[in-house]
């Protein structure tokens, strides 16, 4: 039984070839009588059908994400006594994903202002979510090496995969891939 390696759209290196190209079409070989595909073919435009073996997907440039932290910054338009229904008057979030303290998330006062429990939530999700990602490709790849995983731990799995995919998509993908994790 064959699993695709890569998706349509997802840019690859084509080993025999030696270039950087853009798989166009995902070409499984079915049996008769066999639930999952034997072979898995990309079309990459090249005028012929490669294998997986035969590609290298592009490598995802990781950044830090340990050093990604909450800090709070003053509110410089606002007293603490105006702000006073704020979780932490005086102050609002700032998601700092950069080690030297500048780069990141902010959001505008006014907006802040609007629904500050919204806004610090936000916060909270933002600095969390490369450990949340870590896990949901621990799970996708706990799904895919376990055969005998009951259809619940399955289902969790492919929408765990769908999400790190979704993550992981470049900006210019197809929009189908980025809605199929929502």
């Amino acid at each position: 039984m064959a699993k695709a390696a890569f998706h349509k759209h997802q840019r690859v290196f084509v080993k025999p070839v030696g270039t950087w190209t853009v798989i166009e079409k995902i070409k499984p070989h079915w049996v008769k009588d066999v639930e999952e595909p034997v072979k898995i073919f990309y079309d990459c435009g090249l005028g012929r059908d490669f294998i997986a073996a035969e590609l290298a997907a592009e490598a995802v440039e990781e950044s830090d994400t340990s050093s990604w932290r909450l800090m709070r910054a003053k509110n410089k338009w606002q007293s603490p006594e105006e702000c006073a229904h704020h979780p932490q008057p005086g102050s609002y979030p700032v998601v700092v994903t950069d080690a030297q303290n500048w780069g990141g998330w902010r959001v505008p006062g006014a907006e802040y202002d609007r629904d500050p429990g919204r806004v610090e939530h936000q916060a909270r999700l933002i600095v969390h979510a490369p450990r949340l990602l870590q896990l949901a490709e621990a799970l996708a790849r706990e799904v895919a090496e376990s055969p005998d995983a009951g259809a619940d731990f399955v289902t969790l799995g492919k929408r765990a995969a769908d999400m790190v995919r979704a993550v992981r998509a470049r900006p210019d993908e197809d929009e189908a891939v980025l809605r199929a994790a929502g």
